[in-house]
């Protein structure tokens, strides 16, 4: 029999940095991911034939760039665990400057908050989680992705509305928020190539990256309420074409956000009031 320490002597064998090892390991056994402390104390005890066979297996799908929260079937993100598969990017930890921007303009009971692009539904619940008096609505033009963000919502008891579409296309209601974290990568950039376990369509966006943010900039005018902000998450070097969009499509006060690794990383701006 293997120990569960020769385990992971043969995960790191095959490539499988350490944390990563423990966390597919303690998945297999059934255990929280919060148990590597136990799991490193009790290293002596024996793995089954049938628990080595999918831990070996789950290392194999790790090394070959399968995102690890594929392999588990969650991710945790801001406080809340969600499950994620092949259907919806896993949710990055950089996303969560946007929701703590969010919820800064969420401070009253029953504005209208719309999500596009939702996803597995990680910003949408994050801000109804965090502001239950808000009217959170979730778009997103894959069913697949809506599917997932529905058992989302379920399973943490959060009332989200979800609906599909091509970011606004249908909307007739005015919002007090918009945000969104649409893809943002230029069609051709190689960094792709790291990311094809993950759905392209959430991913890249057009020769410069920025068509679908042109887009949203460009029907959000039409459905901002008077004072409504509008907040975008984008890449690493985009923000000030980002804020020159915004401008240029009449938003004010329009400013960007870093994320904890000190990168421009989400940018916003306000709809003026009528007249």
């Amino acid at each position: 029999m293997t120990t569960w320490a020769e385990a992971l002597v043969q995960a790191a064998a095959l490539g499988v940095q350490r944390l990563d090892a423990h966390l597919l390991l303690l998945h297999v056994l059934g255990l929280e991911a919060s148990g590597r402390a136990w799991l490193i104390a009790h290293d002596d005890s024996s793995l089954t034939l049938a628990e080595q066979h999918r831990f070996l297996q789950s290392c194999s799908s790790r090394v070959a760039g399968k995102p690890l929260a594929y392999i588990v079937g969650h991710k945790e993100f801001f406080g809340l665990d969600l499950l994620v598969d092949s259907r919806v990017l896993v949710p990055r930890p950089e996303t969560e400057t946007l929701v703590d921007w969010a919820l800064e303009l969420v401070v009253s009971d029953g504005p209208r908050v719309l999500d596009l692009g939702t996803g597995s539904g990680a910003i949408a619940l994050a801000i109804k989680s965090a502001r239950p008096g808000a009217q959170v609505e979730a778009v997103d033009n894959s069913a697949d992705a809506l599917n997932v963000a529905r058992l989302n919502a379920r399973r943490l008891s959060l009332d989200v509305t979800f609906r599909q579409a091509s970011w606004l296309a249908g909307s007739t209601d005015f919002y007090d928020l918009i945000v969104a974290n649409p893809p943002y990568v230029a069609q051709d950039d190689p960094h792709l190539a790291a990311l094809t376990h993950e759905p392209l369509a959430a991913l890249a966006a057009g020769p410069d990256g920025l068509a679908d943010i042109r887009s949203i900039v460009a029907q959000a005018t039409t459905r901002l309420a008077a004072s409504g902000c509008l907040l975008l998450e984008h890449g690493w070097d985009q923000a000030p074409t980002v804020r020159a969009l915004l401008t240029a499509a009449g938003f004010r006060a329009v400013t960007s956000r870093r994320d904890l690794a000190g990168v421009e990383r989400c940018s916003g701006g306000t709809w003026p009031e009528l007249g």
